[in-house]
């Protein structure tokens, strides 16, 4: 059995495929572009119906059909298809909520926490951002990178975000900020990697 598919490795090839894609729509031939479109487009709609006849036999196998597909979508990379094919099982602002429940406890961890504030019909979340991480300079910005993480792992779908609540900060956040390099609220030392968010 093949391991798992992470959920940044699903990200990875995803953002590849956008690349080929972006490639192909420049290719000089009309035609060549024409048929390379038609050819993702049936693809996508071959494996978009396939999966929802399995997702249908699988509902109606028995009492626990439901319980499966919401564990199936729990995963990083049967989620991604669901959400790419548009069958994923919990809505749009169900998905934004649980993600924030998530990241809720490594937040308060760091003296942080964040509330949701308005989920539109369109797809734009907004957020007040609270408290903060003690001693650590860009500790918001740390907490804000945390969040989009979470959030844009589980709505892809997003079209807008707004954090309210930063301040302005002396220092600029480090690429791909991690909690490991955030000090612990009591003032003990930077927080173990484990505690952090993936690499």
């Amino acid at each position: 059995m093949a391991a798992p598919t992470t959920e940044r490795e699903f990200q990875d090839r995803l953002g590849r495929m956008e690349e080929l894609i972006s490639i192909l729509e420049k290719q000089p031939d009309p035609l060549a572009r024409e048929q390379a479109r038609e050819l993702i487009q049936t693809l996508l709609e071959l494996h978009g119906r396939g999966l929802e006849r399995v997702l249908s036999a699988i509902y109606d196998s028995g009492p626990h059909g439901a319980a499966t597909i919401d564990e199936l979508a729990r995963d990083p990379a049967v989620s991604g298809l669901l959400l790419l094919h548009g069958l994923h099982p919990l809505d749009f602002e169900t998905r934004v909520r649980n993600a924030l429940e998530g990241v809720k406890p490594r937040l308060g961890q760091h003296g942080g926490s964040v509330q949701l504030l308005e989920v539109t019909p369109e797809g734009a979340v907004r957020l007040q951002l609270e408290g903060n991480c003690e001693g650590c300079p860009s500790s918001r910005m740390t907490l804000k990178y945390s969040i989009e993480e979470a959030l844009y792992a589980a709505a892809p779908d997003i079209t807008a975000l707004e954090v309210n609540g930063l301040i302005e900060e002396h220092a600029l956040p480090p690429a791909n900020p991690k909690f490991s390099e955030c000090p612990s609220v009591n003032g003990s030392g930077p927080q173990t990697a484990a505690r952090g968010v993936h690499s």
